[in-house]
C-alpha cells in the first residue's frame, strides 16, 4: 500500500477558529450578522453556514441551533428541521451551482473527523472531475470562487426556493 502524507493538513489542524471561541456553531448565529458569519439560511431549530475550510466550493454546514453532540440528543422536532435543511442545502446549492452530485454527512464525535464536539452535517457539491493533485502535490486547494462572493450567490438564490 502506498501512503500519501499531506503535511500541510498539519497547519490547518493546528490553526486558531474562527470566531476565537470554544463554541462557535452558537456563537456564529448570536452576532446577528449573516453575512459576517457567512450564515445563508435559518429555519426554526437549525441554520446552514458556509464551511470557511471547504472541501469544494459551496460547502455547507447544517447545524441545530440547540447545542448537542449526538443525533440522540435532538428532539424529533428538531431532527425534522435539521434534515429538511439538509434538503433545502441541496436545493440551493442545486439552483445556484448546479453540481452534477454531493456528498451529504454527519460527522459524530472528534474521532471522525468534527473537530467541533457539536453535531453538524456537511453538504458537499460535487462536479464530475473536481478531484485533483493540487491538495496531496501542490498543498493548494483550489476554490474558484471567494467565500464571501459564494455567500453573495448563495443568498441571492436562496428567497427564489420554498423553504
Amino acid at each position: 500500500m502506498e501512503q500519501l502524507h499531506p503535511y500541510w493538513r498539519m497547519e490547518y489542524i493546528e490553526a486558531p477558529r474562527y470566531p476565537d471561541s470554544q463554541r462557535p456553531f452558537t456563537d456564529l448565529p448570536a452576532l446577528n450578522d449573516d453575512r459576517t458569519a457567512l450564515i445563508v439560511h435559518r429555519r426554526p431549530h437549525s441554520y446552514l453556514l458556509m464551511n470557511r475550510f471547504p472541501y469544494n466550493a459551496g460547502h455547507l454546514l447544517a447545524i441545530p441551533f440547540r447545542e448537542v453532540c449526538e443525533l440522540e440528543e435532538l428532539n424529533p422536532e428538531e431532527r425534522a428541521d435539521l434534515f429538511e435543511i439538509v434538503v433545502y442545502g441541496k436545493r440551493l446549492l442545486t439552483a445556484a451551482l448546479k453540481p452534477d452530485g454531493f456528498n451529504v454527512g454527519f460527522n459524530l464525535g472528534t474521532a471522525a473527523g468534527g473537530s467541533i464536539s457539536h453535531l453538524h452535517g456537511h453538504i458537499v457539491p460535487r462536479w464530475n472531475g473536481d478531484n485533483n493533485f493540487m491538495p496531496v502535490l501542490g498543498q493548494t486547494r483550489t476554490l474558484p470562487q471567494s467565500l464571501e462572493a459564494m455567500w453573495e450567490r448563495l443568498t441571492e438564490v436562496a428567497p427564489t426556493l420554498d423553504a
